[in-house]
């Protein structure tokens, strides 16, 4: 039960063995050509999960999904205002009808926050979009922040939906946010660090409803597919537009194709093999020009140095299949509904504060002795703080989240929790509250 994420497992081990034997990195293609050509492969597929299927459809891999969520503030400034990418962002300079705005979910991660502070924006630039009773943001209220902001002479450009937010698990509903995002030409991203991977899942995939509607969305495998931490992709339906964004002139490691340096069969080659594909590619080439794929993988991303982490979700993949993990994302819902049913089943010690069953791994609740719950807010954070200090010395990894009556139990239950996990929490719980 730590927080989000669970422990690692064989075919995890044997990749975290082979890359730190490599110990290479994958900035360029010819310094580690195999593992370029796994990223992009693994990229591309999993990209087509979320029903990014375009020709040029795929991604990369962050160094987690707070830098996957800064990187595609960069890319969708410096696609939506290109000048920015030269100017900065003052809003006189590169294009803008007003300085620039991000909205995100009043339930939305941190990281935004923080991105917008380390692109230059401060933190005053996010706005925050209420939420309904389930955790949602509200399309509505997006709508009318965005005309806020506009009456105010400021130019929202990026939203951020989420799904699975960090202490609820809500989904946002990203078809209706798409909408919004179309009329008001604004940059759509869906930080699925936590919540994406239920797209392997036929009960749960529908969650995930209008994910390809996103300009880039984020999804960690080494969260939910149980995968050696960090693993963290940003997908698109079209890299040329994170190429586009990102690159800059670096002759010592990005080279223009030329008649000698041009090698389009070993690369056409590697990847049909993992295809199943006879024809070779248009434009292959070892450069990153305008008209060609980009196998310079760095010339993406934020960053140089890059480990090979899409192995990790590669061989995970291979190894367990698709059905594999879907028993497995499956199996972690069940437990989570399990574990919010033996709470509401205890209406005399415990208010449930998740739906029953809830929508993500997350299950959150109130210790009620009688079951009501304290007149004073700061009493049942009290309670709260308290007994989870000792959940955690029984060996618990629990932890608690601001709410309306005080904090309240945040559990987070992963692949591998046993029933008997679930069902000694609660005996701690009463023990914690014993004591």
């Amino acid at each position: 039960m730590d927080k989000l994420y669970a422990s690692t497992n064989a075919v995890g081990v044997v990749t975290e063995l082979l890359l730190s034997v490599l110990n290479t990195n994958l900035h360029v293609y010819q310094v580690s050509p195999a593992l370029t050509v796994i990223e992009k492969h693994t990229a591309k597929q999993f990209a087509s999960l979320f029903g990014f299927t375009g020709p040029r459809a795929g991604g990369v891999t962050c160094q987690g999904g707070s830098a996957s969520n800064l990187t595609s503030i960069v890319i969708a400034r410096n696609t939506l205002f290109p000048l920015s990418k030269i100017h900065g962002n003052s809003h006189t300079e590169c294009g803008a009808s007003g300085p620039l705005i991000l909205l995100t979910s009043a339930h939305g991660h941190y990281s935004v926050e923080k991105a917008a502070v380390t692109c230059g924006f401060g933190s005053s630039s996010v706005w925050t979009v209420p939420v309904d009773e389930d955790g949602r943001m509200s399309p509505s209220a997006l709508r009318e922040t965005v005309l806020k902001a506009k009456g105010e002479g400021k130019h929202p450009f990026y939203v951020n939906a989420t799904a699975g937010t960090t202490v609820m698990g809500s989904y946002d509903p990203f078809n209706e946010i798409a909408d919004i995002c179309e009329e008001f030409g604004m940059w759509m991203h869906i930080d699925g660090s936590w919540g994406g991977p239920a797209i392997f899942s036929e009960k749960h995939k529908h969650k995930m409803a209008g994910s390809h509607r996103a300009r880039s969305l984020t999804v960690n495998p080494h969260k939910m597919l149980n995968v050696p931490v960090t693993c963290s992709f940003l997908l698109t339906d079209d890299v040329k537009v994170f190429h586009r964004a990102n690159t800059l002139p670096a002759g010592y490691l990005f080279h223009g194709p030329t008649a000698d340096e041009v090698n389009d069969e070993e690369k056409a080659d590697q990847i049909h093999a993992l295809e199943g594909e006879t024809t070779p590619p248009n434009g292959c080439g070892n450069g990153n020009s305008p008209e060609q794929e980009v196998w310079d993988l760095a010339d993406l991303t934020l960053q140089c140095g890059r480990r090979g982490d899409a192995l990790k979700l590669a061989l995970s993949w291979i190894y367990y299949g698709a059905a594999g993990f879907e028993r497995q994302i499956d199996g972690a819902f069940e437990m989570a509904a399990y574990l919010a049913n033996l709470i509401s089943q205890r209406s005399d010690n415990f208010v449930l504060v998740s739906s029953n069953p809830p929508p993500c791994l997350q299950v959150c609740f109130y210790y009620a002795p009688g079951g009501k719950l304290a007149d004073e807010p700061e009493e049942n954070t009290r309670r709260t703080r308290i007994m989870v200090e000792k959940l955690i010395a029984r060996g618990f990894m629990v932890d608690y989240a601001p709410g309306d009556r005080g904090s309240f139990f945040r559990v987070v239950v992963n692949c591998q929790t046993l029933r008997g996990t679930v069902e000694g929490l609660r005996m701690g719980a009463n023990l914690g509250s014993a004591g």
